[in-house]
């Protein structure tokens, strides 16, 4: 079998394999690589030495059965048998849901996980969008600190148990999303710089050095990264791949990274024959993320909406601080916004940053499907102080509006795990740093920034302390119980009507009615379907227009509704949302 490292710095390698130190040699044809040759095959550890240092995993290691700091094994992946062929979900008309395999179930495994498809089948959705599923530290984490971006946790079971999760997945129908991280590594266990020029302090991150993408050296981590993304679509049959913190990504080059990193999965998909995407989470409200390559962009397909988000938040909880601020003091208007061109800092100063921020977005040739809306995500919920999730302070009416907002718009909808039935576990930020400082840093430095917005320390959840994790499992007893089985027959219902009605999932911005009325209802209409919101505690009766030749029926309702009277009067109950179906009467 043939080994390669790159190791431009090093002035001789070694190969460790099965106990035995092999030499290696120069690459001729490659600068900076080593190779040699060695009787191995699937499962046989290996790592290799550095000017005679101590053997270190490959940084292309596909497997870490000993985690991070062991030697690597191999992997041959012919030896995966797939069940069936497999040609893929498009990322228009999808419905995905974020899910973390440590806290899914209470095992933590891909097998676990794999369990509650049927679940998730019957709710609707058609992607299921993995936390991290890299290597990190300990067994139990959220996965944004992992150290070897081409191998699969173990304690979740490893690169064969990924393969029996998405195998599952695609027999119910089920399209699988990996969110992966090329923006930085965790900080225990990283060997990549002692191989080579992996980072730069040309730029900087909040998580240190950034990755070197445009500094000397750069072309082989580019390619490091981008082969990684490659092999994820292609050995684990993965149909995207949501990129985190893009933003953090400095490159200074004449073709950015990501614009380099959607070209070749757009090669990868004309091969393989099956629509393969880019999911971005940026911070910047820039366009060019999703604009495609052709137009001067990066070619992304789609990225997370935060505005969105924050701006929903905003409408149903009446929160205020951070980030929230311009959004509760635009009122309704930042959510009238947002549905109509995505972004609410498109230019506009933002209280927050303390600067403008923002570009805006051009809705005539710009698809809706390329932004994702969601009412929750993990970083919205697990990075509150206590992890609380909407459920904590909304009323199952609340939580209903919420839903036929996210479900109803023209974006691609996104669902947080539990959301559907309005869990009431909370989702905190836990880790299981094996090095003691690590973790006593990690424990204070989260303290002490929830301190600042004025949180005891003692009400902080310890992200050390086992407990903190267990309290962020899904405790799969809710749906059978109201009000989480009737929230559940809601989602379900609208992902249904969202399947069925082409009008919800066309992706241009258009609306009939967008708008909030002096009685608190909030509406909007989208072909046919209008959907109408009282978040308010009080009945309202909003006018829906004159009825003349019209036939109006209810599709759908949190609570009973009479269809309008003959004047176009509808009574609304309170915290409730409605979705009527206008048309002409024959």
């Amino acid at each position: 079998m043939l080994f390669e490292v790159w190791a431009p710095h090093a002035g001789r390698v070694g190969l460790h394999v099965d106990g035995h130190d092999h030499p290696m040699e120069p690459d001729p044809d490659r600068a900076g690589w080593w190779r040699a040759e060695a009787g191995a095959g699937h499962g046989t550890r290996y790592g290799f030495a550095l000017n005679g240092g101590p053997p270190l995993p490959d940084p292309r290691s596909r497997r870490q059965p000993d985690g991070p700091e062991g030697l690597s094994a191999v992997v041959d992946h012919s030896r995966f048998r797939w069940e069936r062929e497999w040609f893929g979900r498009p990322l228009p008309g999808a419905v995905l849901y974020e899910l973390h395999i440590g806290t899914f179930s209470h095992e933590g495994t891909f097998d676990a996980a794999a369990e509650r498809l049927p679940h998730l089948a019957e709710l609707g959705v058609t992607h299921v969008q993995l936390m991290p599923v890299c290597p990190f530290p300990g067994t139990h984490g959220w996965g944004y600190d992992g150290v070897a971006p081409w191998a699969v946790h173990e304690p979740y079971g490893g690169p064969e148990g990924l393969v029996r999760f998405v195998a599952a997945a695609h027999r119910h129908g089920l399209g699988v999303v990996l969110d992966v991280v090329h923006n930085h590594l965790g900080p225990s266990g990283n060997h990549l710089p002692a191989f080579g020029p992996y980072f730069t302090d040309t730029h900087h991150t909040p998580w240190g050095a950034a990755v070197n993408l445009d500094a000397p050296g750069s072309d082989e981590v580019r390619a490091y990264f981008i082969g990684s993304a490659l092999a994820w679509l292609r050995d684990f049959r993965l149909d995207g791949l949501r990129l985190d913190a893009v933003h953090a990504l400095r490159d200074t080059g004449a073709r950015h990274f990501l614009a380099e990193l959607s070209a070749a999965v757009d090669a990868l998909a004309a091969r393989t024959g099956r629509p393969l995407f880019l999911i971005g989470e940026s911070d910047l409200n820039d366009p060019r993320t999703t604009t495609p390559r052709e137009a001067g962009g990066h070619g992304l397909h789609a990225q997370w909406n935060d505005d969105f988000h924050h701006a929903l938040h905003t409408f149903l909880t009446g929160e205020r601080q951070g980030y929230y601020a311009d959004f509760a003091a635009e009122g309704p208007g930042a959510l009238v916004k947002t549905l109509m061109g995505g972004f609410f800092h498109d230019g506009t100063h933002s209280t927050f940053r303390g600067r403008r921020h923002g570009s805006p977005l051009n809705p005539h040739t710009t698809p809706a499907h390329r932004l994702l809306g969601y009412a929750q995500t993990h970083d919205q919920v697990g990075n509150r102080a206590v992890g609380d999730r909407l459920s904590a302070r909304l009323s199952p009416g609340l939580l209903a509006c919420a839903a036929a907002v996210v479900l109803c718009a023209p974006f691609t909808p996104m669902l947080f795990m539990g959301e559907e039935w309005g869990a009431r576990t909370p989702w905190q930020y836990f880790t299981d740093h094996q090095d003691p400082e690590l973790a006593e840093a990690v424990r204070s430095g989260r303290r002490r920034e929830f301190a600042a917005h004025g949180w005891a320390e003692r009400d902080v959840p310890d992200p050390q302390d086992p407990a903190t994790r267990l309290r962020s499992c899904l405790d799969w007893r809710e749906p059978e119980r109201e009000p989480h089985r009737a929230l559940l027959d809601w989602y379900r219902k609208l992902i249904a009507l969202r399947r069925a009605e082409p009008a919800l999932t066309d992706p241009t911005w258009s609306y009939t009615g967008l708008s909030t009325g002096s009685d608190g209802c909030f509406s909007f209409q989208r072909g046919p379907l209008r959907v109408l919101l009282n978040p308010g505690d009080r009945p309202v009766r909003t006018w829906l227009g004159p009825r003349t030749g019209e036939i109006t029926e209810v599709v759908a309702a949190w609570r009973r509704i009479e269809p309008p009277g003959p004047d176009g009067t509808l009574r609304l109950p309170p915290e409730t949302a409605a979705v009527l179906r206008v048309g002409r009467g024959s």
